[in-house]
């Protein structure tokens, strides 16, 4: 992106709130998009928001494997009957896309990915040594969402999510629970946003919900159990659970206030039962599993739309589209600036030069605002090797050792801090 200007906007006050309108933000600073020809609720990703999707993605990726995940991939679609097996079909049919007949089969497109995660399971023969067997993926789905609800990226109609299914014996469950409301608590300080509250979804009043009390009643318990174990203060609620099971919600906030969802962990025994699920215990025998389906950072379009609400463009520094400006005062250090960017790219910060032709170094400065650290390459830097290092939040830091300034800022965006400097 040589002598592009893009890495801040004038006309954006960021001291004005602590929230902002993400529909608004993410359209000026090019991240995100749509057009009346692909269709309402259906976003494309610019090159800049590309990015920050990539970064959230491939760390949420890292972070699963790291806990003990496998991943998978598995289609978009599926037979009508896969969803009358789950029961999606009975109970969620509203919230889902027509059938499209091809040759003598209906084939859905899928509003979940816990069918398939289901039958992937019972794939293979699977014994007791094996659980808890933790299956993940970043997934896409589908919501018959109405237009009139359709918002950014809080409410789209092809939803990538961040998924996984819990295969575990009964003990285990509450600790799986827990373990993956730790892994929601690690990502949210990663990512600097803030939940406004946790709640436990249950069954409410209406014929949406399976109809087994004894089931409903053990899984409320076990993860009520968790969340006062976990010492978090929550509300319960009555008719929000999914139509299989409870669940533990985290909520967020946007910038009108509107709450949502966006991390859930949930207890599943109905679909285990549904699709025949077994285990060979340790008297050898057949024993039926339970399910735990969770998601860290819940759909990626919701997750991005709250980053950009929280920090109004200004992402942690593992997230930030351009991570690294550098500033020549001059012409004359164009060659140096050209390759201190190109020192960066090797080594993994993303950096981008702002050419000394666009302005001044003071309106330079203020345009990239946004970008965590600045880099000002001057004739006295150049000559001693080094580079004068701004931060984003102000600070100056004294004149270093480009290489050592470099492996600094490597080091943070590797370890995901949400930090921009460390003493």
């Amino acid at each position: 992106m040589p002598g592009a200007f893009r890495c801040g906007h004038p006309s954006l006050d960021y001291e004005e709130t602590s929230m902002y309108d993400h529909r608004k933000l993410g359209r000026e600073l090019g991240l995100f998009d749509t057009d009346p020809l692909i269709g309402a609720g259906l976003p494309y990703w610019l090159p800049d928001g590309a990015v920050v999707r990539h970064s959230l993605e491939e760390y949420i990726r890292t972070a699963e494997r790291q806990a003990g995940y496998q991943h998978v991939y598995s289609p978009v679609l599926g037979k009508r009957e896969l969803y009358e097996i789950s029961g999606h079909w009975a109970h969620y049919n509203d919230d889902m896309y027509p059938p499209m007949d091809i040759g003598s089969e209906q084939v859905v497109l899928r509003p979940s990915l816990c069918p398939h995660h289901a039958v992937i399971y019972r794939s293979r023969a699977h014994s007791y040594r094996e659980l808890p067997l933790r299956m993940a993926e970043l997934g896409g789905m589908y919501r018959s969402e109405l237009s009139g609800v359709l918002g950014g990226l809080t409410r789209v109609r092809c939803i990538q999510l961040n998924d996984a299914h819990i295969f575990c014996t009964l003990d285990q469950v509450a600790d799986e629970a827990a373990s993956a409301l730790a892994l929601i608590g690690s990502a949210y300080r990663a990512m600097g946003i803030v939940g406004a509250r946790y709640r436990l979804s249950l069954p409410g009043a209406s014929g949406k919900y399976v109809a087994a009390p004894d089931m409903w009643q053990r899984a409320s318990k076990i993860l009520s159990e968790v969340l006062d174990r976990s010492g978090v203060p929550y509300e319960a609620i009555e008719g929000e659970a999914a139509f299989y099971g409870p669940k533990i919600d985290v909520q967020v906030t946007d910038h009108a206030g509107r709450e949502s969802t966006l991390s859930t962990v949930q207890v599943d025994f109905y679909q285990p039962e549904q699709f025949d699920l077994h285990y060979t215990g340790a008297d050898g025998a057949k024993h039926r599993p339970v399910m735990v389906h969770r998601s860290i950072i819940g759909s990626v379009e919701r997750a991005i739309a709250q980053l950009i609400e929280q920090h109004g463009g200004a992402f942690p520094a593992w997230l930030a589209p351009v991570q690294v400006a550098v500033l020549p005062i001059s012409d004359a250090e164009q060659p140096a600036a050209a390759a201190l960017r190109d020192r960066c790219l090797r080594a993994g910060p993303r950096a981008q030069v702002i050419d000394a032709a666009l302005g001044s170094l003071g309106a330079r400065i203020r345009e990239t605002r946004l970008v965590p650290y600045q880099f000002i390459l001057g004739p006295a830097e150049i000559a001693s090797g080094e580079v004068a290092v701004r931060l984003r939040d102000g600070r100056r830091l004294p004149a270093q050792a480009a290489e050592h300034a470099v492996a600094r800022i490597r080091a943070l965006i590797e370890s995901n801090d949400a930090r921009l400097w460390t003493d």
